[in-house]
């Protein structure tokens, strides 16, 4: 893809807010198709629950749409992860609560709902590595690699300083790495 001279996704991003905003269609469905598959795996890492994922991200849209946003410094990506980011922990406290949350959730889902968000046995296992680390270490991760956040845009979203974010991703995958090597998927 050529880029345009002043060419700026990020720009692009809120551009298209604003035209969904105005009842365009195609600029929602572009939106929608982008962030839609990476917001739901983030939602399913931390609900354990597939149908959660699905309906976080769903509403984390609706939100985006009602949202009274005063800035657009960062991404709209950042913007919309953090929202279903918040969306999952609550949903995730709601299924804890109830007693409806059990921590090997992912190996429970159906194979087509779990290959719809890992691709293979290794990816499974990594995930639940994930789900074992503490929250701190867990909640960076998670929004690093499935939100898709930039170490910056996880400082702002979680208000912890970037060196903070830095160590806590360092240690998270440090623990993946060693729980990982004792089970054999990495030498």
């Amino acid at each position: 893809m050529v880029q345009e001279p002043g060419h700026c996704p990020m720009t692009d991003d809120w551009l298209r807010l604003d035209r969904a905003r105005a009842g365009d269609k195609a600029a929602w469905e572009i939106l929608f198709e982008q962030y839609y598959p990476a917001l739901v795996r983030m939602a399913f890492v931390i609900t354990g629950s597939y149908p959660s994922g699905q309906d976080i991200a769903q509403e984390a849209f609706v939100d985006l749409l009602r949202a009274n946003i005063r800035h657009r410094d960062g991404s709209l990506k950042s913007f919309l992860s953090t929202i279903a980011y918040r969306k999952a922990l609550k949903e995730r406290q709601n299924l804890l609560a109830r007693g409806s949350l059990d921590g090997d959730a992912v190996t429970d889902e159906t194979p087509s709902i779990l290959e719809g968000v890992v691709k293979n046995e290794t990816d499974r296992l990594i995930l639940c590595a994930v789900r074992t680390l503490a929250i701190e270490q867990r909640e960076v991760l998670t929004l690093r690699y499935f939100g898709e956040q930039s170490y910056e845009e996880i400082a702002h979203a979680l208000k912890i300083p970037l060196g903070t974010v830095k160590s806590r991703i360092f240690y998270a995958i440090k623990s993946c790495r060693d729980k990982l090597s004792k089970q054999g998927v990495f030498k």
